[in-house]
């Protein structure tokens, strides 16, 4: 469970200014169908604006939960991840792009919205079929959602993203692709400009920071460890239920 966010290790932060968005806020890292994760750590945040890194979907057995409580949380900004591109793909081109998206992780949330009858190696129209399913399950304003969700978020000089940042561009000149899917040279090379990138997507077997990253992806769906950090006040405090 989460305890006392604030007589917590902090973090040095040895390479880079201290961190200073304009307010304090929680970064937290990937989801993928833990319904259960999701709602403890909402009972048990401090009262402090919070940022989701993406993949909500997939994996876990309860993406379709996961998806309609967020949505229904105003107050929580959400990062759009790999995953939820993968979806939406397959919403727009089921037979061409839902091989790919089932193989990692649709199945499962094909099936959290009640969808069954559907493989790995399902082809053709049986892919149309299921799509169809999905949105009149899903309906317009929970797809919207999806659909309208950013790639990154900037506070100061810490900005949130889903996998990665390319460090020799700016945050505003990264592309879509780099921002959901990562970057060759995110992990090997340091920033430049200072900027702190919070972000998920890669598997770490504890949330940390390093030269000017703060992976937050503790893998969920398999560790049932959701993780997330305090960021603010000059200080990073990981913590996870």
């Amino acid at each position: 469970m989460i305890r006392s966010w604030f007589q917590r290790r902090s973090a040095k932060l040895a390479h880079f200014d201290p961190v200073a968005p304009p307010q304090p806020f929680i970064a937290v890292g990937d989801v993928h169908g833990r319904a259960d994760l999701l709602d403890k750590l909402l009972q048990s945040v401090p009262d402090v604006p919070l940022i989701f890194v993406g993949d909500y979907v997939d994996r876990g057995d309860h993406s379709a939960d996961v998806l309609r409580i967020l949505k229904a949380r105003p107050d929580i900004t959400c990062i759009a991840g790999n995953h939820e591109q993968m979806m939406l793909k397959f919403l727009r081109e089921p037979e061409e792009e839902g091989p790919r998206w089932l193989r990692y992780g649709g199945l499962q949330t094909l099936a959290s919205f009640g969808i069954t009858g559907i493989t790995e190696s399902t082809t053709g129209g049986a892919l149309t079929c299921a799509r169809d399913a999905l949105m009149a399950r899903m309906g317009d304003d929970l797809i919207g959602w999806v659909y309208d969700l950013p790639t990154s978020v900037t506070a100061g000089n810490v900005t949130v993203v889903h996998a990665g940042a390319d460090p020799a561009l700016p945050i505003e000149h990264q592309t879509r692709r780099v921002l959901q899917w990562g970057h060759p040279e995110f992990r090997r090379t340091p920033r430049r400009d200072g900027m702190w990138i919070v972000h998920g997507h890669t598997i770490v077997d504890e949330a940390y920071l390093e030269n000017g990253r703060i992976a937050v992806d503790t893998g969920a769906y398999a560790t049932s460890r959701l993780s997330a950090a305090f960021i603010g006040n000059g200080e990073v405090i990981f913590d996870h239920v």
